[in-house]
């Protein structure tokens, strides 16, 4: 596809103006509490819909569509327990990350189990993101590279360093506020496919309805083995994927994502107060909701859409021949008029973007507070910090650009899994981490260390059993996708119970559990 004079001049725009964002926050990023927090100073509305922003990515643009369009819609059920899980955030987990001056998810860790906890949180928090953001990038620089024609390597270099340059100089107040235009203009490009759908279908809108629903499209649904769509079961199992699991799986990780994961609780310290950062979860919920529902809608759409105007591609992709992550830059690349593709070329670049920055932003704010500052014999004032602060940020840009390169000269999958086997073996357990501080007044280090060391143990089990390199009898008995449950519960039984009967705890927790803290 070869980019219109209209298509350039609407990216171009969208371009500046992000630059511009990131420029005009320049001037006021004097300090690490200004970068670093945005001096405490945000409303509820805007950190929401930042916190929209972030959870969305290139994944998240590519890949809900194609399951959709593929499947039906059993990959959102999880997403169904976000609300639930943000009401136990609001009210438990939230006045532990606002006491005092806090600025990361790892501070609270030293005060409740010592500073080696934290340490490892922030560690594997980082390594964690490393990995994400290096996929991120890779898969941005797949989209540029089908709907632009630009190699994936001049794609990853251009995009990678546009995101690094109006992060770095920018700080969290660029990174929130370009969050908040990207989430607008990722609404905006999917509701641009959308209504192009509707226009040249006969039956518009209720033509979609009627063949999804003829179809079993609209159900939480997967495919069995003969390619037949099946209604998911709700039953309690290990074995199966049922709904009532995967709404168990949602659970965990929405609850992991607020109560361990920095991007989230760095938001929580930038709200002006708890009443703000709780409305800021609230408007979250609200609005993630309906735009994952869109997103999966779209992929609905584009099926309806190719059954009606079927083509070859459409039809690979349909039946796995290709991947079916090129739906969506497929309609665009085929579908929309020239000036409109690019808004949503851009919608597409907001999606990885809005997650790029804040993982950047974050990695960098983790490794001054909870390890620079923390544990360095460098004592000097604020703007040491700060310089120090936009150099690592500069040193995770370019990690970031070299793990993509990575990803595009080796063996993706392979690269792929190796990273996801590291990041889940060395970060399994976080939630059962916190769920002990908060919610008990037992354990410290030693007791932690114990449950996490079983637990990646026990991590490390998983993925030699989904390797077959065990026995049939050491097989593991349960799905890979409970995983992170089962994990996470280990955790925290493990470190429970050490902390009962063996290393028992000889200092007061005081305010750090809830059964301290004044309300």
């Amino acid at each position: 596809m070869s980019l219109s004079l209209a298509d350039i001049i609407s990216l171009s725009i969208y371009f500046f103006i992000i630059l511009g964002i990131g420029l005009y926050f320049s001037k006021k990023n004097t300090n690490t509490e200004e970068y670093f927090v945005g001096g405490r100073s945000f409303s509820g509305w805007v950190i929401g819909l930042s916190l929209v922003g972030t959870s969305i990515s290139s994944i998240t643009f590519l890949a809900y569509p194609a399951d959709a369009y593929k499947t039906a819609w059993l990959r959102y059920l999880p997403n169904l327990m976000l609300p639930l899980a943000i009401f136990v955030a609001a009210y438990v987990f939230l006045p532990f990350f606002r006491r005092g001056n806090t600025i990361t998810a790892y501070e609270y860790l030293e005060n409740r189990f010592g500073p080696s906890i934290r340490v490892y949180g922030a560690v594997t928090f980082i390594i964690g993101q490393l990995v994400r953001i290096s996929l991120i990038l890779y898969l941005l620089s797949l989209l540029i590279q089908e709907l632009t024609g630009l190699s994936a390597e001049m794609s990853i270099i251009v995009s990678g360093v546009f995101v690094a340059f109006y992060t770095i100089i920018g700080g969290i107040d660029a990174v929130i506020w370009t969050d908040v235009l990207q989430t607008i203009v990722l609404m905006i490009g999917g509701l641009i496919c959308l209504f192009i759908i509707i226009n040249a279908l006969p039956g518009g809108f209720d033509q979609i309805i009627s063949v999804a629903t003829e179809h079993g499209k609209l159900a939480f649904a997967e495919l069995n083995s003969q390619g037949q769509l099946e209604p998911v079961k709700w039953s309690l199992s290990l074995q199966d994927k049922t709904g009532s699991m995967l709404l168990l799986l949602g659970l965990t990780a929405w609850l992991t994502e607020y109560s361990g994961n920095q991007n989230t609780v760095q938001r929580f310290c930038a709200s002006k107060s708890d009443h703000e950062a709780r409305k800021a979860m609230f408007v979250c919920a609200i609005s993630s909701l309906p735009i994952w529902a869109f997103y999966m809608f779209l992929g609905t759409a584009l099926y309806v859409f190719f059954q009606v105007f079927p083509t070859e591609t459409a039809s690979q992709i349909l039946s796995g021949e290709l991947k079916a992550e090129r739906i969506l830059p497929y309609f665009i690349n085929h579908y929309l008029p020239a000036g409109v593709a690019g808004i949503v070329i851009a919608a597409a670049l907001s999606a990885a973007m809005s997650s790029l920055d804040s993982s950047i932003n974050a990695i960098s704010t983790v490794s001054i507070v909870d390890i620079y500052k923390r544990f360095g014999k460098v004592d000097k004032g604020d703007k040491h910090y700060l310089l120090v602060a936009k150099l690592i940020a500069v040193i995770v840009s370019i990690f970031m650009i070299i793990g993509a390169f990575l990803l595009i000269h080796a063996e993706t999958k392979t690269l792929q899994d190796t990273a996801t086997i590291l990041v889940s073996i060395i970060s399994g357990g976080v939630l059962g981490v916190y769920c002990l501080g908060f919610f008990t007044n037992l354990g410290d280090a030693r007791s932690i260390w114990v449950g996490l060391i079983v637990t990646a143990l026990f991590t490390a089990w998983t993925v030699l059993s989904k390797k077959g390199v065990l026995a049939d009898e050491w097989v593991l008995p349960f799905d890979l996708y409970y995983t992170a449950i089962i994990g996470n519960l280990l955790m925290f039984l493990c470190g429970f119970f050490v902390s009962l009967f063996i290393y028992k705890r000889t200092s007061l927790v005081g305010e750090f559990s809830i059964w301290g803290r004044k309300n």
